[in-house]
């Protein structure tokens, strides 16, 4: 199953760059693994409030608990909340 997840990330006022930037490190050293394992297919950046970070992404998971396993893995989860979709095939999809 694919789904697109909206990732809103909201850093705690009073957090010290330093910790901001050892997060965001280990959250892109977790995005390769994933992407190496075949759960993330792809991210995009969308239009954001000042003060948060925001992205979409694709991933790829056998079920929701599963994806959900995935996300709870992603360091930056801790300062983020998901709104996950579901996705499935369109008969028109020019990818099909």
């Amino acid at each position: 199953m694919e789904f697109l997840v909206d990732m809103v990330t909201t850093v705690p006022e009073g957090t010290s760059e330093q910790a901001v930037e050892e997060l965001r490190t280990r959250e892109a050293v977790r995005a390769r693994e994933l992407a190496a394992q075949g759960s993330l297919l792809r991210l995009w950046r969308p239009p954001h409030a000042p003060g948060e970070w925001r992205t979409w992404g694709l991933f790829s998971a056998d079920d929701a608990e599963q994806l959900e396993q995935e996300l709870a893995s992603m360091p930056l989860r801790v300062w983020r909340h998901d709104t996950v979709t579901s996705l499935s095939p369109h008969p028109s999809d020019p990818g099909l």
